[in-house]
Order: structure tokens, then C-alpha cells, then sequence
């Protein structure tokens, strides 16, 4: 157990609190929504075709930055562990999406009910759904680094898996929220993937090529340097979020306990099968952990923006969403725990 700890000086200051900073913001948006409620409301109505410009720029901020990392030019290197990428894709793509719509039906549909406002219910779980359908771009090569896992691996299942979305994202998205009889506006979902998505991935990239074009050191300066750009923006966000959402927070603080059931039933289920399925076609450990991994967080910026765009700031999408970062770090911590202590049991073999 010592090996995680010993790994974690690895993360920046953001990165290894992120939850506390998550939690300031919650109270310094709801501080802030309450005693100055005219500001918030002017910028909830900056809008241009249902895009809220103040976020879309913050997410700009959040998404470049971490898409400049990825190299796109190592899908290559797939083929150099097959089974690995099968069981991200597998479970990224065919497990993870549809077995949060089941228990986001299970738990807030059903169970949970009675403990929720009606009137947002389709929205926490279009919300669950948005944070499912978004596999992790950045915080997995911070997880795969405490996990000592293969880096070419990791940077491949994550360029892999950024191509899928750009032309997967939406269809399964309005997919999984028609079975759950949530009516989606198809433009306005073609336009988030645009966005946040596409034209992200376009400039990240022409800037990655201008950067390294210097010199891999003024490539490794750069990135220093923008770093915290991304958690800056992310905590910007959440204030603004939490100053709209902050009277139905005071009214029911259950709700944010609640959402986090289906959240964290969904980050052990898909970690486990994912390190369970490498472990059984034979996938040396140092694969496994960043396949198992990806597969248990989510790229809760590209969520949080969508459920913006498509519900709005009030809405109890954008809220779930939130709920996703708040828990992040500190359950993905624990996963990481749980897979460099079973190093041993994985590795060996059946007599």
C-alpha cells in the first residue's frame, strides 16, 4: 500500500485535492447565487444558439489543454496489445453507457424516487447518462502514472478512444436517453459535439504540431505552464453551477448522496470487469490498469458542458454531472490502491 502513496507526489497540487477544491466551489457558488443573484442571472442569458458563451469559453479552456497531450499518431500502437484495447473499447462503448442508463433507471427512477423532485428526475438521469457516454481523456494518464502502466498503451486506448467519440458520442447519447424516454433536441446535440468535441480536437492538435515544432522542451514548458488552465476553468464552472443550482441544494441536500449511489456502483463494476477480463485473456498488469481504469472514470468536462448546452444551468443534468467530479478523484485513488495491491494475485498463475 505504500507504492500508491509514494506515486501520488506525482500529481500536482490541483489534481491531489481536487475534491476539496469541488467542495469550495459548492459553497462558494451557493454563497455566491444567494447574495447576488442578478450577476448569475445576466449570465445565464448570454446565450447564442443555446450555447452559453461565459461556459463555452471555460470549457475551451478546460478541454484544449488536455487534448494537446494527446497524440493521435500512436494509434499505431494498438496493435501491439489487442486484448488490452478489445476490453477498453468493450466496456467503454458496450458496457459502461447502457449500464448507467440501467441504474440510473434502477436507483433514480425507481428506488429513489420519492426522496427527488418529479419534476427533475428525466434530467439527473440524462445527466448520469452524459457522464457514462464520455470515456476519461486526461486524468488517465495521471491514474495509468500511479499505476506504473505502460504509457504507449495508455496514450493509444486514449487517442482510440477520443476518434470513437468524435462520431459516437452523439448518436449514443440520443440513444440511450430515447430508451429512457427523454426527449433530446438532435441539433443542439450535433452543435455540443461540435464544440466540445471537434473543433477542440482541431486546434488542440494544430497547436500540439506548432509546439513540437520547437522542440520537445518548449513542447514540455508549454504544457507546464498551461496545467492548471484546465482545473481553473473547471472550478470557474462549478461556481457558476452551484450559484444556479444552490436554493434546490439548501432545499434537498440529499440529492448530491443520492446521485453518487448509481455513480459509484458504475466506477467499481466497470474497474473490475475490465481488470477481470484483461487478467483472464492474459494482459500483462502494466495493461490492465490503464484499460481498467479508463473505463472507470469519465471525461466529466465534455459532460458537464453537454448537459449545459442541452438542459441548462439549472437543470438536474448539469448537477449529476457535477456529482461525477466531486467523487472523482478520490474513488479513482482508491481504485489505484486496489489494483497495485493485487499486483501479486493478478500475476500469478493457476497451478
Amino acid at each position: 500500500m505504500s507504492e500508491p502513496g509514494k506515486n501520488e507526489k506525482t500529481m500536482s497540487v490541483f489534481e491531489r485535492y481536487l475534491t476539496v477544491w469541488v467542495f469550495l466551489c459548492i459553497v462558494a457558488g451557493i454563497v455566491c447565487g444567494q447574495l447576488l443573484p442578478g450577476v448569475f442571472q445576466a449570465i445565464g442569458r448570454m446565450e447564442f444558439a443555446q450555447v452559453n458563451l461565459p461556459v463555452g469559453f471555460l470549457i475551451w479552456v478546460m478541454i484544449i489543454p488536455m487534448l494537446v497531450k494527446v497524440d493521435f499518431g500512436a494509434l499505431h500502437e494498438v496493435r501491439q496489445h489487442v486484448r488490452g484495447i478489445g476490453v477498453t473499447l468493450f466496456v467503454n462503448w458496450l458496457v459502461k453507457p447502457f449500464s448507467m442508463a440501467l441504474l440510473a433507471w434502477l436507483f433514480i427512477r425507481t428506488l429513489f424516487a420519492p426522496l427527488l423532485p418529479a419534476d427533475q428526475i428525466d434530467s439527473y438521469i440524462a445527466g448520469l447518462i452524459l457522464l457514462a457516454a464520455a470515456p476519461c481523456t486526461a486524468m488517465v494518464f495521471v491514474w495509468s502514472r500511479l499505476t506504473k502502466g505502460d504509457p504507449l498503451f495508455t496514450l493509444s486506448q486514449v487517442a482510440l478512444n477520443d476518434s470513437i467519440m468524435v462520431v459516437a458520442f452523439a448518436p449514443l447519447v440520443a440513444f440511450l436517453l430515447g430508451i429512457s424516454s427523454i426527449s433530446v433536441p438532435w441539433a443542439t446535440l450535433v452543435t455540443s459535439v461540435g464544440l466540445y468535441i471537434v473543433i477542440p480536437v482541431v486546434l488542440s492538435q494544430l497547436w500540439r504540431k506548432n509546439l513540437l515544432s520547437k522542440g520537445q522542451n518548449a513542447f514540455d514548458a508549454a504544457m507546464t505552464k498551461v496545467g492548471p488552465w484546465s482545473i481553473a476553468a473547471l472550478l470557474a464552472t462549478l461556481v457558476l453551477l452551484f450559484a444556479f443550482q444552490g436554493e434546490a441544494i439548501l432545499k434537498q441536500p440529499l440529492i448530491i448522496a443520492l446521485l453518487a449511489v448509481p455513480i459509484l456502483i458504475q466506477v467499481f463494476f466497470n474497474a473490475s470487469l475490465a481488470y477481470g477480463l484483461n487478467r483472464a485473456l492474459g494482459e500483462k498488469h502494466n495493461i490492465a490498469c490503464p484499460s481498467s481504469l479508463i473505463g472507470a472514470s469519465n471525461f466529466f468536462e465534455l459532460a458537464v458542458a453537454t448537459a449545459i448546452s442541452l438542459f441548462g444551468f439549472n437543470s438536474g443534468a448539469a448537477l449529476a454531472t457535477v456529482v461525477g467530479v466531486l467523487i472523482e478523484v478520490p474513488v479513482m485513488l482508491l481504485v489505484v490502491r486496489v489494483v497495485n495491491s493485487s499486483k501479486g494475485w493478478y500475476e500469478r498463475k493457476a497451478a
